[in-house]
């Protein structure tokens, strides 16, 4: 009786560890990405905090230099500054596309996609206020993005 009752559980234990394996994989994906979408959360929200005391920075040189107040030192500080500021936006916008195309790409992943589908874009959008010379829009409309981004994280939990 004990030789016939052998095979039925050793069966039985091997189709219960498959299962709870891929469960585990699924689940730690998903964890993955969930961590994954709350560090650009604060990556965000840290350099929109900087990008405020810039911004506010560079309308008073813009100022200044419409009254002709500005000093040369000023204005190539302000122009570096500025520079600086496109170049890390575009790099929150890089960062944003790498995530959709993960998440996308991901079968995991994939349901929260559909939630997630945009950041990028409003990140472009960003760029493209910041190559205006629109820093504070730039800045709203990232925050915008960490709202966006916010609200994928709640569906995860």
């Amino acid at each position: 009786m004990t030789v016939i009752l052998s095979p039925i559980s050793g069966f039985a234990q091997t189709r219960k560890r498959t299962a709870t394996k891929s469960t585990r994989t699924s689940a730690g994906e998903v964890q993955r990405g969930a961590a994954r979408v709350a560090d650009e959360i604060k990556i965000l929200t840290r350099f929109i905090y900087l990008l405020g005391g810039v911004a506010k920075g560079l309308e008073s040189v813009d100022d200044d230099m419409r009254r002709n107040e500005a000093s040369a030192a000023n204005i190539d500080q302000a122009r570096q500054q500025k520079a600086s500021a496109r170049a890390s936006i575009k790099t929150v916008r890089e960062r944003l596309d790498k995530l959709e195309i993960d998440f996308r790409s991901t079968p995991e992943l994939q349901r929260y996609y559909i939630k997630l589908a945009g950041v990028a874009a409003g990140a472009a959008s960003a760029e493209d206020l910041a190559a205006a010379n629109q820093f504070d829009k730039a800045g709203r409309t990232l925050l915008e993005v960490v709202n966006h981004l916010t609200d994928v994280l709640l569906e995860m939990r």
